[in-house]
């Protein structure tokens, strides 16, 4: 599978986890990232004041945040590939298992 580029271009906060992203291509996705927030990084972000100091890195043209969280636009952009593997990674961080990256 060729791994995609894809730039960041805009982003609304819709939700307390939820984030509208629009993307260089003219595609926009609605994410609710709730489910996956657990473990050291992503964990954090659980606290909405940090979840809401989200910024769109004018460098990396992704979204980051202050405790060092992002996501790969090309993941963001096709999300619906990915949430699964980011929602078993995110059950095994909350119960304690070991798991690999996603």
């Amino acid at each position: 599978m060729i791994h995609e580029l894809y730039e960041v271009t805009g982003f609304e906060i819709v939700g307390a986890y939820t984030l509208f992203i629009e993307f260089d291509d003219g595609t926009s996705r609605e994410i609710d990232f709730e489910p996956i927030l657990h473990g050291k990084i992503y964990g954090t972000l659980r606290d909405r004041k940090l979840f809401k100091e989200v910024k769109l890195d004018p460098d990396a043209r992704t979204l980051v945040w202050p405790n060092g969280a992002d996501f790969d636009p090309e993941t963001l952009r096709n999300w619906s590939q990915y949430q699964d593997a980011w929602l078993d990674a995110a059950k095994k961080l909350k119960y304690g298992e070991t798991t690999s990256t996603v």
